[in-house]
């Protein structure tokens, strides 16, 4: 055992002394915990924390908690994310900040269930940090968090009386009204002010999955015979999104909060919803789906959760009270079939005919059924298959021609208590039905811009100065190519504005080389640094790394982002114009890229549109590393308008790509020609006002943004957006001109 834990000792990068003493007890620990790539990653997490400079509690922190932490919730990915979490937060200027970080960590991690909770946890302490931290001059960052610490130290009580979605919705109230302010920004966090008390007694409501944790499992077991993993997803009850519980392969999912409703106890309600889903897992088979309608789909589901919980109740009849007080009770006449698609009005009342023998409902196919469905479960053999064929039967009797209409009755057709459904249902193959051939071609579209899984990005909702959190969808992809002899015969046909731009870049270019030192890695060792170093690391002291050093052009280093909008719109062509915006566009950024290329600052060139949230299109023409060349050219040359233009998300996205450059100025030019819209959004406003929201993320992250319009109404909106960075270009013939002088204005 000695050998082994000193094998492992110099396999981890840390000379403090003290850790000699326990690093024995805390390696007990991980390999009674931890697998041997576990052990492995959290070796190397403590040797990165270690390598922050803040001496040895953060370290031994995070060995002597880290094992029993990722034990506990069956993820050791956790390991390198809070390792690099740490890492992250070592690089802004709250890096005091870290040991109380890592000491909040275990304390608040015990009252969440799931890593996915701590992770999203840690998004919510960076996202407060990063909104917090101030900068003198508006790039970056310099001055730290004034609320931070106070945060930290009142996590472990402050997640004992919320749900992640009441903390996201505390700190968000903190940052929003008290960001500017340092001295009531501490009162807040450290809930010494009237308004923290007061706003932590409004989101504090429901029960808490945490404080019944184990009470539930136990009931699982006791009950059911069930030692499925539980696992709570965060619920904000301001967002109008309603994710259903549901089980998989994984576990169980459901709400880390519940309020008392229909005068059953949030603890109950947790009660209903695991002792549906158990049911469904002792007595429900799978369906295979591929020929059934959706409509005989939404049937079969009614049936068999009512199915399973008569089954439920027979083995526990208290549950019929539970089930009875959360069911929703339709109204026979409220829906109008002469207006509205009434099929989910009719299987809220069948379904509430099968849980409830004195409905009183006059309809006489829903009373004949259910007749059928009780006579069918007294016989005590009935299975998934019965339920199959009686919900066929009752589409088929029951269906109107009014089932189609576009209009569907919602009001109490939801069943909360009840999962998905995702269980029932087996996919073998695409049916020949019309709407399949739909799906195919949208699914290879979709496999088209897919190059990369969805990248999810907030939201901002003006309305209530809010996020919608994970609210949009981005897609990226490599741009498909063409023939770059076009781009080259546009250069050629503005052989003149080209010439001008060579001359001009000639003078903008950089003469001299400086050095920069303190560097990781280089091109020579920096010898003054090494020496001090190898003194360090001979006398037992932690040796700086930065040990090289570069060159670098004195006097200019910027990284550039080219983002163009290539909705529908741009395929038009301009009052006045020969030519589309598209292709005017392509030359203008064909002569940028052209003069960017010369002097030899990094640049990307990326195109966005939308369909909706759920698909904004971001796809990539040229990246920080390419050159200008025949393949860029060729993707530039291929470029095709499409669809709507939701701003804020591409934003969002190209700032992902921007921030990682090394550079001391960092530019995302948008080139656009109208207003942020999209076609699942009605109110004109609302994402105006998130693009607005979005480049005020830029400014916290030390990015300048700045954009060209094509759209002569622009000054409605644009400057609402940009501020005063921003160039409406009325002639959009002058655009490859217009467009080359503001990258030399800004740049130069």
């Amino acid at each position: 055992m000695e050998d082994t834990i000193a094998r492992y000792r110099a396999q981890l990068s840390c000379n403090f002394k003290q850790l000699d003493e326990a690093f024995a007890a805390c390696m007990q620990d991980a390999i009674a915990l931890l697998s041997e790539e576990g052990i492995n990653d959290y070796l190397d997490g403590a040797s990165l924390v270690c390598k922050i400079g803040r001496g040895f509690d953060p370290v031994l922190t995070y060995l002597e908690e880290m094992p029993i932490l990722v034990h506990r919730l069956g993820d050791e990915g956790l390991l390198g994310k809070v390792s690099q979490a740490v890492w992250k937060m070592s690089r802004t200027p709250n890096g005091r900040s870290i040991p109380a970080f890592l000491q909040a960590l275990p304390e608040a991690c015990r009252r969440m269930s799931s890593a996915e909770l701590v992770e999203n946890y840690i998004a919510i302490v960076f996202d407060m940090m990063e909104r917090t931290t101030g900068s003198i001059h508006g790039f970056h960052t310099t001055i730290p968090s004034p609320g931070l610490p106070k945060l930290l130290g009142q996590m472990p009580y402050l997640m004992s009386q919320l749900a992640l979605g009441g903390l996201k919705n505390w700190i968000e109230y903190g940052i929003r009204n008290y960001g500017s302010h340092p001295q009531r920004q501490e009162e807040y966090f450290n809930l010494e002010s009237a308004d923290s008390k007061a706003m932590l007694q409004h989101e504090r409501h429901g029960t808490l999955f945490t404080h019944h944790e184990r009470k539930l499992n136990l009931y699982l077991k006791a009950c059911w015979e069930n030692t499925e993993y539980l696992v709570p997803y965060s619920v904000d009850f301001r967002d109008m999104r309603q994710q259903q519980p549901y089980f998989d392969d994984f576990g169980i999912r459901i709400p880390d909060v519940f309020d008392d409703a229909h005068g059953v106890s949030g603890i109950d309600r947790y009660r209903a919803v695991l002792a549906h889903m158990a049911a469904h897992q002792r007595w429900t088979k799978k369906v295979v789906a591929d020929n059934f309608s959706p409509q005989q789909r939404m049937a079969i589901e009614r049936l068999e959760d009512s199915r399973v919980e008569y089954l439920a109740m027979q083995e526990y009849p208290g549950l019929r009270r539970l089930f009875m007080a959360l069911h929703p009770i339709p109204q026979e006449d409220e829906c109008n079939t002469q207006t509205e698609s009434c099929f989910r009005h009719r299987l809220a009342m069948f379904s509430w005919a099968l849980l409830n023998p004195a409905h009183g409902y006059q309809n006489v196919q829903i009373n004949e059924f259910a007749g059928k469905f009780r006579a069918k479960m007294a016989e005590g053999n009935a299975t998934t298959a019965d339920m199959v064929q009686l919900a066929i039967s009752f589409v088929a009797r029951t269906r109107l021609q009014s089932d189609q209409l576009p209009s569907v009755y919602f009001n109490n057709t939801a069943i909360g208590y009840r999962d998905d459904n995702r269980h029932l249902w087996q996919f073998i193959e695409e049916g020949d039905e019309e709407e399949s051939f739909e799906e195919r071609k949208q699914s290879e579209q979709n496999q088209e811009i897919q190059g990369l899984p969805p990248r999810h990005y907030p939201e901002w909702d003006y309305s209530t100065q809010t996020y919608r959190p994970d609210w949009t969808s981005v897609y990226e992809s490599l741009h498909p190519s063409g023939n770059p002899a076009v781009i080259d015969a546009l250069l050629q046909k503005h052989a003149a504005l080209a010439k001008r731009l060579k001359q001009i870049v000639d003078l903008l270019k950089p003469q001299n080389y400086t050095r920069v030192r303190y560097q990781e890695e280089g091109s020579e060792l920096d010898l003054d640094v090494a020496i001090r170093s190898l003194i360090d690391f001979k006398g037992g002291a932690n040796p700086d790394p930065r040990i090289n050093m570069s060159h670098k052009h004195d006097g200019r280093n910027i990284a550039v982002m080219l983002l163009l909008d290539l909705s529908a719109s741009i395929s038009e062509v301009p009052e006045g114009a020969t030519q589309s915006i598209l292709e005017l566009s392509q030359e203008a950024v064909s002569l940028l890229a052209y003069a960017i290329e010369a002097l030899g600052d990094p640049f990307a060139i990326a195109g966005f549109a939308s369909n909706t949230r759920h698909e904004v299109r971001y796809q990539h023409i040229k990246g920080f590393k390419e050159h200008w060349n025949d393949e860029v050219k060729g993707r530039l040359a291929a470029m095709q308008a499409g669809y709507s233009t939701r701003m804020g998300a591409a934003v969002r996205h190209a700032a992902h790509y921007l921030e990682h450059q090394q550079a001391d100025k960092k530019l995302l030019l948008i080139l656009t020609d109208g207003e942020p819209s999209d076609i699942d959004v009605d109110d004109p406003q609302l994402l105006t006002q998130d693009a607005r929201q979005a480049v005020k993320e830029l400014d916290q992250k030390g990015i300048y943004s700045y954009c060209i319009s094509l759209d002569p109404r622009a000054d409605e909106y644009v400057r609402d957006i940009f501020g005063k960075r921003v160039t409406v270009v009325d002639n959009v013939q002058r655009l490859p001109e217009r467009m080359t002088q503001v990258f030399v204005t800004l740049t130069g």
